[in-house]
């Protein structure tokens, strides 16, 4: 999907200021050694201990607005993302951020996509901006904390990722920002549903106590009994790579014209082979070399790893940016900006 008159106004990015090495979670035992010997790259995880998520999203949202000539009393309509629970079961995630962040009579969607859901949300707004709604200001926002009983933040997703907590938020508009949107798509695989689900039932609190999705348990088992992982990779990498080509040809661009790629945070081994070789760029072009230090945040990756390189000054005017996630179901979602300017408080912030 091309999309005109999409703008990036500003973002948001709450990071906890607890910092855990890979090397300290192996002294407490929370960590394997031979994860670390295995080569994935992956250095550290932010852990937010008993801040909820949905607090990291509105600290990030509200960074946003500071950053932005936008009032919340602008707000037109929010978009929140999550991965895991954020509250009670049935509870909406959205009127809270609303709520906490003080604006009434918004209207608000909970996309549930967890890793990909930021891309979603911002794909869910351009609707919202181009279409029948008019709307002239989007905030997307997204939070993780993955203090979880039901989830192992060093191990429970296998050795390429380490779980970090955090919050982001992508403040969208019609009238212009530093960043314009030029190309959004998306796609589903619905053949590697399974692949998250394993044999658990679709009733809940039905039998043992659940599993988080994800979970190594779950992923084994449909590898070991529908498909083998190999074919799995196989497909995402052909999937995945068809939907960023899609997004390459309506933004008008080349991979070759790309300054950076920013995908979730995670093995260095499988950004490369399923994300940097098929299009025939480096590792020197990803978000990687710092992304490894940070951790992988659910959805906040994207906000987070573009909010890191304008605050480090590392972009510039005509910049062309693809990010790429995806998650579990499967889904996968593609988007091109172009850096039209560099904000004032980027320029202003203090390099981290």
């Amino acid at each position: 999907m091309k999309t005109d008159g999409v703008y990036v106004d500003t973002v948001g990015a709450y990071i906890p200021d607890r910092w855990v090495s890979v090397e300290q979670a192996v002294r407490e035992g929370l960590y394997d050694e031979y994860s670390v010997q295995y080569g994935t790259g992956l250095t550290a995880a932010y852990i937010a201990d008993d801040l909820p998520a949905l607090d990291m999203a509105v600290l990030a949202a509200r960074q946003a607005f500071r950053r932005s000539a936008n009032d919340l009393d602008d707000l037109d309509y929010h978009v929140h993302c999550t991965a895991v629970q954020h509250g009670p079961e049935g509870f909406y995630p959205p009127g809270y951020v609303l709520r906490e962040l003080g604006v009434s009579e918004v209207a608000s969607t909970d996309v549930r996509q967890h890793s990909n859901g930021l891309l979603a949300g911002i794909e869910v707004a351009v609707g919202q901006l181009t279409g029948a709604a008019g709307a002239e200001t989007v905030l997307v926002t997204a939070a993780e904390n993955f203090t979880s009983p039901l989830i192992d933040r060093w191990t429970g997703f296998g050795t390429g990722f380490t779980a970090s907590d955090g919050g982001a938020a992508v403040l969208l508009s019609g009238e212009g920002g530093f960043a314009a949107l030029r190309a959004v798509n998306s796609g589903t695989q619905p053949e590697l549903e399974q692949w998250h689900r394993g044999e658990e039932s679709l009733l809940p609190f039905r039998g043992e106590q659940r599993k988080a999705s994800g979970t190594m348990e779950l992923l084994s088992y449909f590898n070991q009994h529908v498909m083998p992982l190999d074919k799995c990779m196989e497909m995402i990498r052909d999937f995945e790579l068809d939907i960023v080509h899609r997004s390459l040809v309506d933004a008008g661009l080349n991979a070759s014209d790309l300054r950076w790629v920013v995908a979730a945070n995670s093995d260095s081994r499988m950004i490369d082979q399923m994300k940097m070789q098929p299009l025939g760029l480096p590792m020197s072009r990803s978000t990687w070399d710092f992304g490894k230090e940070y951790g992988h945040m659910g959805a906040c990756d994207m906000a987070v790893s573009l909010n890191h390189l304008l605050v480090n000054g590392l972009l510039s005017p005509g910049d062309h940016i693809l990010m790429t996630t995806s998650a579990s179901g499967w889904v996968s979602t593609s988007a091109v900006l172009t850096i039209l300017e560099l904000p004032a408080w980027a320029q202003e912030q203090p390099v981290t």
